[in-house]
């Protein structure tokens, strides 16, 4: 705040907001970069199918995911115990009516895949979602011949 050249000793009382434009600017930008980058979801290898439907795009849905090393997660929470499934399943599932899909890596066992559907019906979940692919040539299951 300096003194006005030709008023005399009168003080300026306007800010100056040009410093916080560019600030916010900047980190509107950031914000646009990074955002896309943090919303990729897990790393899982599904399974390919002939019928697939898109997933639902509204928020009322939760995802499953088991991955190839066995780690569970719930969106983009992990699951610290399977025990604790069931109880996680219930209050943010159930008790809220949302629906459940279940997304896992296609080198999963299948006992493990077949456990974690078990903890899934041991919350009281009805209906349960399976997510997969569809292949991007061919069919699944066809062994391309070679000459």
């Amino acid at each position: 705040m300096g003194a006005s050249p030709g008023n005399g000793n009168k003080f300026v009382s306007e800010i100056n907001v040009t410093p916080f434009v560019d600030v916010m600017l900047v980190l509107l930008i950031i914000f646009m970069v990074a955002t896309p980058m943090m919303s990729q979801g897990l790393d899982v290898d599904l399974p390919q199918t002939k019928q697939v439907a898109a997933l639902p795009s509204e928020s009322d849905h939760l995802v499953l995911t088991v991955r190839r090393d066995g780690k569970i997660f719930l969106d983009e929470y992990a699951v610290d115990n399977i025990e604790n499934l069931e109880g996680y399943l219930a209050s943010l599932v159930k008790d809220k009516n949302k629906t459940l899909f279940l997304q896992a890596d296609k080198s999963v066992p299948y006992g493990l895949v077949v456990d974690v559907m078990g903890h899934i019906k041991g919350a009281g979940i009805e209906k349960l979602g399976v997510v997969a692919e569809k292949p991007e040539n061919g069919t699944p299951g066809t062994i391309s011949k070679s000459k």
